[in-house]
């Protein structure tokens, strides 16, 4: 009987456990967004466009860990 063979990368499976961070990040901002919109409905523009920047911030984060997955797999 031959030992099986684990052939592949496992930066991907690296990369899938990195996206978790940015994933929850993304769900605490919106949330706080709701939550200070229904505490203070008239600020609610304000609050929107930080929370667009700090999705951009958090995704960037993903992005970046894709493209090191892609580098250390080589």
């Amino acid at each position: 009987m031959t030992p099986m063979e684990i052939t592949g990368s496992l930066s991907s499976i690296g990369y899938g456990l990195g996206a978790i961070g940015p994933g929850i990040g993304v769900g605490i901002i919106f949330g706080k967004v709701i939550e200070g919109t229904a505490r203070q409905p008239e600020a609610q523009g304000a609050m929107m466009g930080t929370a667009w920047i700090g999705f951009a911030l958090t995704e960037a984060l993903a992005i970046i860990g894709i493209a090191l997955a892609f580098v250390f797999s080589q």
